[in-house]
Protein backbone atom coordinates (compact mmCIF):
# COMPACT_ATOMS: atom_id res chain seq x y z
CA UNK A 1 0.00 0.00 0.00
CA UNK A 2 1.03 3.40 -0.73
CA UNK A 3 1.36 6.45 1.25
CA UNK A 4 -1.59 7.81 -1.02
CA UNK A 5 -3.36 4.89 -0.36
CA UNK A 6 -2.85 4.68 3.32
CA UNK A 7 -3.92 8.35 3.86
CA UNK A 8 -6.56 8.01 1.71
CA UNK A 9 -7.68 4.91 3.81
CA UNK A 10 -7.13 6.61 6.71
CA UNK A 11 -9.36 9.35 5.82
CA UNK A 12 -12.27 6.77 5.14
CA UNK A 13 -12.21 5.50 8.51
CA UNK A 14 -12.16 8.30 10.38
CA UNK A 15 -14.97 10.38 8.50
CA UNK A 16 -16.92 6.94 9.08
CA UNK A 17 -15.75 6.49 12.73
CA UNK A 18 -16.12 10.22 13.84
CA UNK A 19 -19.62 10.24 12.29
CA UNK A 20 -20.70 7.01 13.60
CA UNK A 21 -20.15 7.86 17.05
CA UNK A 22 -21.44 11.03 17.28
CA UNK A 23 -24.66 9.32 15.78
CA UNK A 24 -24.96 6.49 18.41
CA UNK A 25 -23.44 8.71 21.35
CA UNK A 26 -26.55 11.16 20.50
CA UNK A 27 -28.96 8.26 20.07
CA UNK A 28 -27.69 6.90 23.87
CA UNK A 29 -26.05 3.58 22.85
CA UNK A 30 -22.50 4.63 23.34
CA UNK A 31 -19.21 5.27 21.26
CA UNK A 32 -18.45 1.43 20.94
CA UNK A 33 -21.59 0.54 19.27
CA UNK A 34 -20.50 3.41 16.98
CA UNK A 35 -17.26 2.15 16.04
CA UNK A 36 -18.26 -1.66 15.62
CA UNK A 37 -20.78 0.14 13.19
CA UNK A 38 -18.20 1.86 11.34
CA UNK A 39 -16.16 -1.70 10.77
CA UNK A 40 -18.97 -2.99 9.05
CA UNK A 41 -18.95 -0.18 6.69
CA UNK A 42 -15.48 0.00 6.11
CA UNK A 43 -15.25 -3.73 5.73
CA UNK A 44 -14.49 -5.94 2.97
CA UNK A 45 -17.73 -7.23 3.11
CA UNK A 46 -20.11 -4.09 2.61
CA UNK A 47 -21.18 -2.64 -0.43
CA UNK A 48 -18.55 1.03 -1.18
CA UNK A 49 -15.49 1.98 -0.34
CA UNK A 50 -13.00 -0.53 1.80
CA UNK A 51 -10.00 0.25 3.65
CA UNK A 52 -8.22 -3.23 3.44
CA UNK A 53 -9.34 -7.09 2.89
CA UNK A 54 -6.62 -7.92 5.54
CA UNK A 55 -9.15 -7.69 8.61
CA UNK A 56 -7.53 -10.76 10.92
CA UNK A 57 -4.06 -8.82 10.50
CA UNK A 58 -5.55 -5.80 11.48
CA UNK A 59 -7.47 -7.01 14.57
CA UNK A 60 -4.20 -9.53 15.46
CA UNK A 61 -2.81 -5.95 15.70
CA UNK A 62 -4.68 -4.20 17.24
CA UNK A 63 -5.43 -6.82 19.94
CA UNK A 64 -2.99 -4.24 21.40
CA UNK A 65 -5.28 -2.08 22.20
CA UNK A 66 -6.83 -4.95 24.82
CA UNK A 67 -3.48 -5.61 26.11
CA UNK A 68 -2.57 -1.85 26.98
CA UNK A 69 -6.43 -1.88 28.72
CA UNK A 70 -5.66 -4.80 31.31
CA UNK A 71 -2.64 -3.08 31.82
CA UNK A 72 -4.56 -0.01 32.96
CA UNK A 73 -7.12 -2.23 34.64
CA UNK A 74 -4.33 -3.51 36.41
CA UNK A 75 -2.93 -0.43 37.76
CA UNK A 76 -5.97 0.27 39.21
CA UNK A 77 -6.34 -2.71 41.41
CA UNK A 78 -3.71 -4.46 44.23
CA UNK A 79 -3.12 -7.71 44.80
CA UNK A 80 -4.94 -7.41 48.36
CA UNK A 81 -8.00 -6.47 46.11
CA UNK A 82 -7.70 -9.07 43.29
CA UNK A 83 -6.92 -11.80 46.57
CA UNK A 84 -10.36 -10.49 48.11
CA UNK A 85 -12.25 -11.55 44.96
CA UNK A 86 -10.84 -14.82 44.71
CA UNK A 87 -14.38 -16.72 45.46
CA UNK A 88 -15.79 -14.81 42.66
CA UNK A 89 -13.27 -15.63 40.23
CA UNK A 90 -12.66 -18.93 41.00
CA UNK A 91 -16.05 -20.11 42.30
CA UNK A 92 -18.45 -18.00 40.24
CA UNK A 93 -16.09 -17.74 36.81
CA UNK A 94 -15.30 -21.48 36.75
CA UNK A 95 -18.88 -22.26 37.16
CA UNK A 96 -20.08 -19.44 34.50
CA UNK A 97 -17.63 -20.80 31.95
CA UNK A 98 -18.33 -24.46 32.69
CA UNK A 99 -22.13 -24.39 32.69
CA UNK A 100 -22.43 -21.88 29.73
CA UNK A 101 -20.29 -24.31 27.06
CA UNK A 102 -22.28 -27.27 28.13
CA UNK A 103 -25.51 -25.55 27.51
CA UNK A 104 -24.10 -24.81 24.21
CA UNK A 105 -22.68 -27.59 23.24
CA UNK A 106 -26.05 -29.08 23.93
CA UNK A 107 -27.95 -26.69 21.83
CA UNK A 108 -25.68 -27.76 19.06
CA UNK A 109 -25.55 -31.26 19.47
CA UNK A 110 -29.47 -31.17 19.21
CA UNK A 111 -29.46 -29.82 16.08
CA UNK A 112 -27.27 -32.44 14.70
CA UNK A 113 -24.09 -30.06 14.81
CA UNK A 114 -20.50 -32.58 14.39
CA UNK A 115 -19.62 -33.16 17.99
CA UNK A 116 -16.26 -32.01 17.92
CA UNK A 117 -17.72 -28.50 15.95
CA UNK A 118 -20.03 -28.60 18.75
CA UNK A 119 -17.32 -28.35 21.54
CA UNK A 120 -15.57 -25.64 20.11
CA UNK A 121 -18.51 -23.33 19.46
CA UNK A 122 -19.58 -24.31 23.22
CA UNK A 123 -16.18 -23.07 24.86
CA UNK A 124 -16.08 -19.89 22.05
CA UNK A 125 -19.19 -18.70 23.59
CA UNK A 126 -19.01 -19.21 27.03
CA UNK A 127 -16.31 -16.60 27.22
CA UNK A 128 -16.77 -12.71 26.89
CA UNK A 129 -15.42 -9.45 25.88
CA UNK A 130 -12.91 -8.26 28.02
CA UNK A 131 -12.01 -5.53 25.81
CA UNK A 132 -15.42 -4.41 25.28
CA UNK A 133 -17.10 -4.52 28.79
CA UNK A 134 -14.01 -3.73 30.95
CA UNK A 135 -14.27 -0.19 28.70
CA UNK A 136 -17.35 0.56 28.92
CA UNK A 137 -16.84 0.02 32.77
CA UNK A 138 -14.69 2.99 32.92
CA UNK A 139 -16.59 5.09 30.53
CA UNK A 140 -19.07 4.73 33.23
CA UNK A 141 -16.64 5.15 36.11
CA UNK A 142 -17.86 1.43 37.09
CA UNK A 143 -15.15 -0.87 37.63
CA UNK A 144 -15.27 -0.43 41.31
CA UNK A 145 -18.89 -0.80 41.63
CA UNK A 146 -20.56 -3.88 43.15
CA UNK A 147 -21.34 -5.88 39.54
CA UNK A 148 -18.24 -4.26 38.47
CA UNK A 149 -16.32 -6.27 40.39
CA UNK A 150 -18.00 -9.13 39.82
CA UNK A 151 -17.90 -8.61 36.07
CA UNK A 152 -14.03 -8.48 36.41
CA UNK A 153 -13.69 -11.59 38.33
CA UNK A 154 -15.79 -13.43 35.83
CA UNK A 155 -13.72 -12.00 32.91
CA UNK A 156 -10.30 -12.59 34.64
CA UNK A 157 -11.42 -16.12 34.83
CA UNK A 158 -12.58 -16.45 30.96
CA UNK A 159 -8.67 -14.72 30.46
CA UNK A 160 -7.25 -17.61 32.25
CA UNK A 161 -8.99 -20.70 30.98
CA UNK A 162 -8.06 -19.51 27.50
CA UNK A 163 -5.13 -21.46 27.72
CA UNK A 164 -6.56 -24.97 28.56
CA UNK A 165 -9.40 -24.23 25.89
CA UNK A 166 -6.95 -23.97 23.12
CA UNK A 167 -4.77 -27.61 25.24
CA UNK A 168 -8.15 -29.33 24.66
CA UNK A 169 -8.49 -28.57 20.98
CA UNK A 170 -4.46 -29.85 20.00
CA UNK A 171 -6.03 -33.26 21.73
CA UNK A 172 -8.23 -33.50 18.53
CA UNK A 173 -5.12 -32.95 16.29
CA UNK A 174 -3.37 -36.02 17.57
CA UNK A 175 -6.27 -38.40 19.54
CA UNK A 176 -5.84 -40.96 22.22
CA UNK A 177 -2.13 -39.44 23.05
CA UNK A 178 -2.14 -38.80 27.15
CA UNK A 179 1.17 -37.46 27.23
CA UNK A 180 0.15 -34.03 27.98
CA UNK A 181 -0.15 -34.53 31.69
CA UNK A 182 3.67 -34.61 31.41
CA UNK A 183 4.13 -31.38 29.29
CA UNK A 184 1.27 -29.84 31.77
CA UNK A 185 3.95 -30.23 34.57
CA UNK A 186 6.69 -28.49 32.75
CA UNK A 187 4.16 -25.81 31.88
CA UNK A 188 2.82 -25.14 35.31
CA UNK A 189 6.73 -24.84 36.38
CA UNK A 190 6.97 -22.38 33.22
CA UNK A 191 4.25 -20.02 33.96
CA UNK A 192 5.62 -19.73 37.73
CA UNK A 193 8.87 -18.76 36.91
CA UNK A 194 7.61 -16.09 34.63
CA UNK A 195 5.10 -15.35 37.30
CA UNK A 196 8.51 -14.85 39.53
CA UNK A 197 10.05 -12.97 37.21
CA UNK A 198 7.66 -10.26 36.05
CA UNK A 199 6.92 -9.60 40.40
CA UNK A 200 10.39 -8.84 40.54
CA UNK A 201 10.23 -6.71 37.84
CA UNK A 202 7.21 -5.04 38.41
CA UNK A 203 7.87 -4.69 42.35
CA UNK A 204 11.57 -3.68 42.06
CA UNK A 205 13.14 -3.19 38.79
CA UNK A 206 10.82 -1.48 37.00
CA UNK A 207 9.95 1.39 39.72
CA UNK A 208 13.82 1.70 40.31
CA UNK A 209 14.13 2.59 36.63
CA UNK A 210 11.36 4.90 36.55
CA UNK A 211 12.02 6.41 39.63
CA UNK A 212 15.85 7.32 38.07
CA UNK A 213 14.05 8.90 34.65
CA UNK A 214 12.22 11.06 36.89
CA UNK A 215 14.74 12.62 38.68
CA UNK A 216 16.00 13.47 35.30
CA UNK A 217 13.02 14.94 34.20
CA UNK A 218 13.22 12.40 30.97
CA UNK A 219 9.33 12.13 30.00
CA UNK A 220 10.25 10.14 27.19
CA UNK A 221 12.44 7.76 28.68
CA UNK A 222 9.81 7.30 31.03
CA UNK A 223 7.32 6.50 28.58
CA UNK A 224 10.02 4.17 27.10
CA UNK A 225 10.19 2.25 29.97
CA UNK A 226 6.50 2.22 30.69
CA UNK A 227 5.72 0.75 27.38
CA UNK A 228 8.79 -1.85 27.68
CA UNK A 229 6.95 -2.89 30.95
CA UNK A 230 3.79 -3.72 29.19
CA UNK A 231 4.76 -5.34 26.07
CA UNK A 232 7.77 -7.66 27.80
CA UNK A 233 5.04 -9.10 30.63
CA UNK A 234 2.55 -10.12 27.80
CA UNK A 235 5.06 -11.30 25.61
CA UNK A 236 6.56 -13.20 28.36
CA UNK A 237 3.24 -14.80 29.23
CA UNK A 238 2.66 -15.82 26.13
CA UNK A 239 5.92 -17.35 25.75
CA UNK A 240 4.87 -19.36 29.27
CA UNK A 241 1.56 -20.37 27.49
CA UNK A 242 -0.93 -17.34 28.85
CA UNK A 243 -2.65 -14.44 26.89
CA UNK A 244 -0.86 -11.06 25.97
CA UNK A 245 -3.46 -9.75 28.08
CA UNK A 246 -2.92 -11.59 31.17
CA UNK A 247 0.77 -10.44 31.19
CA UNK A 248 0.06 -6.67 30.78
CA UNK A 249 -2.78 -7.33 33.51
CA UNK A 250 -0.33 -8.50 36.00
CA UNK A 251 2.40 -6.23 35.62
CA UNK A 252 0.20 -3.40 35.78
CA UNK A 253 -0.95 -5.41 39.25
CA UNK A 254 2.05 -5.14 39.88
CA UNK A 255 2.65 -1.51 39.57
CA UNK A 256 -0.20 -0.55 41.35
CA UNK A 257 1.39 0.22 44.98
CA UNK A 258 4.47 2.34 43.16
CA UNK A 259 4.46 5.88 43.53
CA UNK A 260 4.19 6.76 39.94
CA UNK A 261 1.02 4.03 38.95
CA UNK A 262 -1.15 7.12 37.85
CA UNK A 263 1.62 9.05 36.05
CA UNK A 264 2.05 6.16 33.85
CA UNK A 265 -1.71 5.25 33.73
CA UNK A 266 -1.79 9.16 31.95
CA UNK A 267 1.22 8.31 29.73
CA UNK A 268 -0.51 4.97 28.01
CA UNK A 269 -4.31 6.25 27.93
CA UNK A 270 -4.14 8.34 24.74
CA UNK A 271 -2.27 5.11 23.01
CA UNK A 272 -4.73 2.72 24.80
CA UNK A 273 -7.63 4.74 23.67
CA UNK A 274 -6.65 4.58 20.03
CA UNK A 275 -6.27 1.36 19.83
CA UNK A 276 -9.02 -0.23 21.75
CA UNK A 277 -11.21 2.13 19.43
CA UNK A 278 -9.17 0.23 16.09
CA UNK A 279 -9.89 -2.77 17.94
CA UNK A 280 -13.65 -1.87 18.20
CA UNK A 281 -13.85 -1.41 14.06
CA UNK A 282 -11.69 -4.59 12.94
CA UNK A 283 -14.00 -6.37 15.04
CA UNK A 284 -17.25 -4.08 12.80
CA UNK A 285 -14.86 -5.09 9.66
CA UNK A 286 -15.02 -8.95 10.68
CA UNK A 287 -18.90 -9.42 10.35
CA UNK A 288 -19.45 -11.23 6.78
CA UNK A 289 -22.59 -10.03 5.74
CA UNK A 290 -23.11 -12.16 2.90
CA UNK A 291 -22.60 -15.15 5.14
CA UNK A 292 -24.95 -14.11 7.34
CA UNK A 293 -27.69 -13.43 4.66
CA UNK A 294 -26.99 -16.66 3.29
CA UNK A 295 -28.06 -18.52 6.40
CA UNK A 296 -29.91 -15.69 8.54
CA UNK A 297 -32.27 -18.21 10.55
CA UNK A 298 -29.22 -20.34 11.89
CA UNK A 299 -27.38 -17.11 12.52
CA UNK A 300 -30.20 -14.95 14.31
CA UNK A 301 -31.10 -18.36 16.14
CA UNK A 302 -27.64 -18.78 17.61
CA UNK A 303 -26.95 -15.22 18.00
CA UNK A 304 -30.89 -15.09 20.55
CA UNK A 305 -29.37 -17.98 22.27
CA UNK A 306 -26.19 -17.36 23.38
CA UNK A 307 -27.43 -13.73 24.87
CA UNK A 308 -30.74 -15.77 26.09
CA UNK A 309 -27.98 -18.72 27.48
CA UNK A 310 -25.75 -16.77 29.30
CA UNK A 311 -27.86 -13.75 30.22
CA UNK A 312 -30.19 -16.37 32.09
CA UNK A 313 -26.97 -18.57 33.84
CA UNK A 314 -25.00 -15.59 34.35
CA UNK A 315 -27.78 -14.17 36.55
CA UNK A 316 -29.03 -17.72 38.57
CA UNK A 317 -25.14 -18.25 39.61
CA UNK A 318 -24.99 -14.59 40.84
CA UNK A 319 -28.11 -15.35 43.25
CA UNK A 320 -26.37 -18.16 43.97
CA UNK A 321 -23.41 -16.69 45.10
CA UNK A 322 -25.55 -14.71 47.23
CA UNK A 323 -25.55 -11.49 44.84
CA UNK A 324 -28.62 -9.43 45.14
CA UNK A 325 -31.18 -9.30 41.88
CA UNK A 326 -30.33 -5.71 40.28
CA UNK A 327 -26.61 -6.43 40.87
CA UNK A 328 -26.99 -10.32 39.02
CA UNK A 329 -29.07 -8.44 36.31
CA UNK A 330 -26.45 -5.68 35.54
CA UNK A 331 -23.57 -8.64 35.63
CA UNK A 332 -25.37 -11.17 33.70
CA UNK A 333 -26.73 -8.08 30.90
CA UNK A 334 -22.86 -7.25 30.68
CA UNK A 335 -21.11 -10.65 30.03
CA UNK A 336 -24.14 -11.84 27.90
CA UNK A 337 -21.97 -11.50 24.60
CA UNK A 338 -19.40 -13.59 22.77
CA UNK A 339 -15.64 -12.18 23.24
CA UNK A 340 -11.90 -11.38 21.48
CA UNK A 341 -10.44 -14.55 23.06
CA UNK A 342 -13.49 -16.43 21.10
CA UNK A 343 -11.82 -15.06 17.89
CA UNK A 344 -8.51 -17.07 19.18
CA UNK A 345 -10.02 -20.12 19.70
CA UNK A 346 -11.79 -20.14 16.43
CA UNK A 347 -8.48 -19.70 14.40
CA UNK A 348 -7.11 -22.46 16.52
CA UNK A 349 -9.67 -25.08 15.55
CA UNK A 350 -10.00 -23.79 12.37
CA UNK A 351 -5.69 -24.18 11.79
CA UNK A 352 -6.50 -27.98 13.36
CA UNK A 353 -8.91 -28.41 11.04
CA UNK A 354 -11.09 -28.72 13.63
CA UNK A 355 -14.02 -26.81 12.89
CA UNK A 356 -15.05 -26.34 8.71
CA UNK A 357 -14.91 -22.77 7.09
CA UNK A 358 -19.16 -22.39 7.84
CA UNK A 359 -18.39 -22.88 11.36
CA UNK A 360 -16.00 -20.47 11.55
CA UNK A 361 -17.84 -17.95 9.66
CA UNK A 362 -20.47 -18.19 11.52
CA UNK A 363 -18.94 -18.12 14.73
CA UNK A 364 -16.87 -14.90 14.40
CA UNK A 365 -20.44 -13.36 13.00
CA UNK A 366 -22.19 -14.14 15.96
CA UNK A 367 -19.45 -12.92 18.28
CA UNK A 368 -18.88 -9.90 16.64
CA UNK A 369 -23.09 -8.75 16.27
CA UNK A 370 -24.17 -9.56 19.91
CA UNK A 371 -20.63 -7.27 20.74
CA UNK A 372 -22.77 -4.82 19.15
CA UNK A 373 -26.00 -5.57 20.50
CA UNK A 374 -24.14 -4.94 24.16
CA UNK A 375 -25.04 -1.61 24.27
CA UNK A 376 -28.51 -2.25 24.00
CA UNK A 377 -28.31 -5.22 26.35
CA UNK A 378 -26.55 -2.88 29.09
CA UNK A 379 -29.47 -0.48 28.74
CA UNK A 380 -32.14 -2.57 29.09
CA UNK A 381 -29.59 -4.67 32.14
CA UNK A 382 -29.52 -0.83 33.81
CA UNK A 383 -33.22 -0.25 33.24
CA UNK A 384 -34.30 -4.15 34.90
CA UNK A 385 -31.81 -3.00 38.04
CA UNK A 386 -33.27 0.22 38.71
CA UNK A 387 -36.31 -1.61 38.71
CA UNK A 388 -35.77 -4.14 41.10
CA UNK A 389 -33.66 -1.75 43.24
CA UNK A 390 -36.59 0.80 43.42
CA UNK A 391 -39.31 -2.15 44.38
CA UNK A 392 -36.50 -3.51 46.66
CA UNK A 393 -36.27 0.59 48.52
CA UNK A 394 -40.05 0.92 48.49
CA UNK A 395 -40.16 -2.51 50.76
CA UNK A 396 -37.36 -1.66 53.05
CA UNK A 397 -37.36 1.85 53.26
CA UNK A 398 -34.15 2.08 53.53
CA UNK A 399 -31.30 3.57 50.94
CA UNK A 400 -29.24 0.86 49.77
CA UNK A 401 -25.08 0.84 50.26
CA UNK A 402 -23.22 2.14 48.09
CA UNK A 403 -25.52 4.71 46.31
CA UNK A 404 -23.81 7.35 44.44
CA UNK A 405 -23.30 10.52 47.22
CA UNK A 406 -22.48 8.39 49.63
CA UNK A 407 -19.11 8.83 49.80
CA UNK A 408 -17.17 12.50 50.71
CA UNK A 409 -15.59 13.85 47.51
CA UNK A 410 -11.28 13.68 48.00
CA UNK A 411 -8.86 16.86 47.36
CA UNK A 412 -6.95 16.47 44.46
CA UNK A 413 -3.62 18.80 45.46
CA UNK A 414 -1.37 19.72 43.17
CA UNK A 415 2.40 20.46 44.39
CA UNK A 416 3.90 18.67 47.83
CA UNK A 417 6.35 21.76 48.60
CA UNK A 418 5.87 23.31 51.85
CA UNK A 419 2.51 24.51 50.86
CA UNK A 420 1.22 21.59 50.01
CA UNK A 421 2.55 20.03 52.72
CA UNK A 422 0.85 22.43 55.07
CA UNK A 423 -2.47 21.76 53.41
CA UNK A 424 -2.16 17.92 53.24
CA UNK A 425 -1.18 17.78 57.11
CA UNK A 426 -4.43 19.91 57.88
CA UNK A 427 -6.76 17.90 55.77
CA UNK A 428 -5.05 14.90 56.99
CA UNK A 429 -6.22 15.99 60.90
CA UNK A 430 -9.41 17.20 59.67
CA UNK A 431 -10.41 13.61 58.69
CA UNK A 432 -10.46 14.99 54.99
CA UNK A 433 -10.06 12.57 51.72
CA UNK A 434 -7.33 13.94 49.45
CA UNK A 435 -4.15 12.81 47.01
CA UNK A 436 -1.39 14.61 46.13
CA UNK A 437 0.98 15.13 42.92
CA UNK A 438 4.13 16.41 42.65
CA UNK A 439 6.63 15.71 39.80
CA UNK A 440 10.06 15.94 41.79
CA UNK A 441 10.47 12.09 43.38
CA UNK A 442 12.46 13.57 46.34
CA UNK A 443 9.23 15.37 47.71
CA UNK A 444 7.27 12.13 46.94
CA UNK A 445 9.79 9.87 48.63
CA UNK A 446 9.03 12.61 51.56
CA UNK A 447 5.13 12.28 51.14
CA UNK A 448 4.91 8.59 51.69
CA UNK A 449 7.16 8.96 54.57
CA UNK A 450 5.17 11.07 56.08
CA UNK A 451 2.16 8.72 55.58
CA UNK A 452 0.29 10.72 52.62
CA UNK A 453 -1.02 9.59 49.38
CA UNK A 454 1.77 11.44 47.65
CA UNK A 455 2.33 10.41 43.76
CA UNK A 456 4.34 11.19 41.33
CA UNK A 457 2.90 13.10 38.54
CA UNK A 458 2.63 16.45 36.18
CA UNK A 459 -0.60 18.12 37.74
CA UNK A 460 -1.35 19.48 34.06
CA UNK A 461 -1.38 16.81 32.59
CA UNK A 462 -5.15 16.44 31.59
CA UNK A 463 -4.74 12.51 31.45
CA UNK A 464 -3.56 12.60 35.03
CA UNK A 465 -6.58 14.11 36.13
CA UNK A 466 -8.79 11.90 34.37
CA UNK A 467 -6.55 9.04 36.06
CA UNK A 468 -6.62 10.81 39.03
CA UNK A 469 -10.84 10.49 38.66
CA UNK A 470 -11.24 13.76 39.15
CA UNK A 471 -14.77 14.05 37.99
CA UNK A 472 -15.35 12.46 42.04
CA UNK A 473 -13.06 15.32 43.38
CA UNK A 474 -14.71 17.88 45.21
CA UNK A 475 -12.10 20.58 45.31
CA UNK A 476 -8.57 21.01 43.31
CA UNK A 477 -5.89 22.97 45.38
CA UNK A 478 -2.67 24.00 43.44
CA UNK A 479 -0.06 25.33 45.48
CA UNK A 480 2.69 24.16 42.65
CA UNK A 481 5.23 27.04 42.32
CA UNK A 482 5.43 27.60 38.36
CA UNK A 483 2.51 29.80 37.28
CA UNK A 484 2.38 28.41 33.88
CA UNK A 485 1.71 24.83 35.60
CA UNK A 486 -1.08 26.28 37.42
CA UNK A 487 -2.76 28.14 34.68
CA UNK A 488 -2.63 24.76 32.06
CA UNK A 489 -4.17 23.07 35.35
CA UNK A 490 -7.05 25.48 35.19
CA UNK A 491 -7.36 25.58 32.11
CA UNK A 492 -8.11 21.63 31.80
CA UNK A 493 -10.02 21.53 34.91
CA UNK A 494 -12.48 24.29 34.29
CA UNK A 495 -12.90 23.29 30.75
CA UNK A 496 -14.07 19.58 31.44
CA UNK A 497 -15.16 20.37 34.78
CA UNK A 498 -16.57 23.90 34.58
CA UNK A 499 -18.24 23.37 38.83
CA UNK A 500 -15.19 22.08 40.33
CA UNK A 501 -14.17 24.77 42.40
CA UNK A 502 -10.56 25.32 42.26
CA UNK A 503 -8.36 27.48 44.74
CA UNK A 504 -4.56 28.23 43.44
CA UNK A 505 -1.01 29.49 45.20
CA UNK A 506 0.21 32.65 43.35
CA UNK A 507 3.23 34.65 44.25
CA UNK A 508 1.97 38.28 44.01
CA UNK A 509 -1.59 39.96 42.96
CA UNK A 510 -0.50 40.11 39.20
CA UNK A 511 -0.48 36.53 39.37
CA UNK A 512 -3.33 36.01 41.37
CA UNK A 513 -5.06 38.37 38.66
CA UNK A 514 -4.04 36.02 36.10
CA UNK A 515 -5.23 32.78 37.23
CA UNK A 516 -8.72 33.99 38.31
CA UNK A 517 -8.68 35.16 34.86
CA UNK A 518 -8.06 31.71 33.89
CA UNK A 519 -11.15 30.18 35.57
CA UNK A 520 -9.59 29.65 39.44
CA UNK A 521 -12.35 30.18 42.34
CA UNK A 522 -9.40 31.72 44.22
CA UNK A 523 -6.16 32.89 43.86
CA UNK A 524 -4.24 33.70 47.44
CA UNK A 525 -1.15 35.83 46.58
CA UNK A 526 1.73 34.60 48.87
CA UNK A 527 3.36 37.75 48.99
CA UNK A 528 0.32 40.10 49.84
CA UNK A 529 -1.15 37.37 52.65
CA UNK A 530 2.62 37.28 54.17
CA UNK A 531 2.56 40.88 54.47
CA UNK A 532 -1.03 40.97 55.56
CA UNK A 533 0.14 38.64 58.73
CA UNK A 534 3.13 40.73 59.46
CA UNK A 535 1.04 43.83 59.39
CA UNK A 536 -1.13 41.68 61.80
CA UNK A 537 1.90 41.25 64.22
CA UNK A 538 3.19 44.53 64.10
CA UNK A 539 -0.68 46.13 64.55
CA UNK A 540 -0.84 44.01 67.64
CA UNK A 541 2.20 44.25 69.49
CA UNK A 542 1.56 48.22 68.88
CA UNK A 543 -1.80 47.43 71.37
CA UNK A 544 -4.37 47.89 68.44
CA UNK A 545 -7.86 46.17 69.71
CA UNK A 546 -8.19 42.32 68.23
CA UNK A 547 -11.15 42.93 66.44
CA UNK A 548 -9.93 46.36 64.79
CA UNK A 549 -7.05 44.66 63.07
CA UNK A 550 -9.20 41.44 62.24
CA UNK A 551 -12.05 43.66 60.41
CA UNK A 552 -8.79 45.70 58.80
CA UNK A 553 -7.87 42.56 57.32
CA UNK A 554 -10.99 40.66 56.39
CA UNK A 555 -12.03 44.02 54.32
CA UNK A 556 -8.54 44.39 52.22
CA UNK A 557 -9.20 40.56 51.43
CA UNK A 558 -13.03 40.87 50.24
CA UNK A 559 -12.32 43.88 47.98
CA UNK A 560 -9.39 41.64 45.66
CA UNK A 561 -6.48 43.34 47.85
CA UNK A 562 -7.44 46.68 46.77
CA UNK A 563 -6.68 48.12 50.09
CA UNK A 564 -3.02 46.83 49.45
CA UNK A 565 -2.13 46.96 46.29
CA UNK A 566 1.13 48.81 44.76
CA UNK A 567 0.19 52.32 43.64
CA UNK A 568 -2.42 52.56 46.73
CA UNK A 569 -2.31 56.18 48.52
Amino acid sequence: MSLEEFIFSGVILLVTASLMVVLFRHLGLGSIAGLLVAGMLVGPHTPGPYITTHVEGIRNFTELGVVMLLFVIGLEIKPSRLWALRRDIFGLGTLQIVITALAVICYALLIAWPWKAALVIGMTMAVSSTALVMQMLRDRGEVASPHGRSVFAILLMQDLAIIPMLAFMRLFETPGQLSGSIFGFRQAGIILGTFIALWSLGKYCVPFALERLARQRNREGFLMVTILSVFFSAWAMHEAGLSLALGAFLMGMFLSGSPYNIQIEAYIEPYKGILVSLFFVAVGMSIDIASIAATPFSFLQLIILVLIIKTAIIFLLCLFFRIDSATAVRVSFLLAQGGEFGFVLLSSAKVLAVIEDTTFVLGIGVISMTMLFTPVMVKLGDWLADLIRRRSDRETSVLPLGEPGSSKGRVIIGGYGRVGHVVAVLLHASGVPFIVFDNDPVRVTRGKQDGFPVHYGDIANPELLLAAHIEEAALVVLTVDREQTVLQAISHVKNSYPALPVIARARDLEASARMVQAGATLALPEAVESSLRLANDVLRLLGMPTDNIDLLLRDARRRDYELVKPGKE
